[in-house]
């Protein structure tokens, strides 16, 4: 995924915790994360009954099993992870 950085594909949301949204792609299944300190769009708050992720003021929600759009942004081989942001 090195040499993806920067393009835009389809995922899935695979887990969401207090620090982010896990996303899968689509395509070729690899798995990375869209960090919540990330989404500057709203102050997001993570809701444990719920398993998703709220925006305070939007109200807009992140949840298991959403399809979204990701741009790949980092990839450590080293440590084997992917981050992504939402495109």
């Amino acid at each position: 995924m090195s040499n993806k950085i920067g393009q835009v594909f389809d995922g899935v949301i695979s887990g969401v915790t207090e620090w982010g949204v896990y996303v899968e792609i689509i395509d070729n299944q690899c798995e990375g994360m869209v960090s919540v300190r990330d989404l500057d769009d709203d102050y997001y708050e993570y809701d444990e009954e719920n398993y998703c992720l709220r925006g305070r003021s939007s109200g807009k929600v992140y949840t298991l099993g959403d399809r979204i759009k990701v741009e790949v942004v980092k990839a450590d081989m080293q440590k084997k992870q992917l981050d992504y942001k939402f495109a």
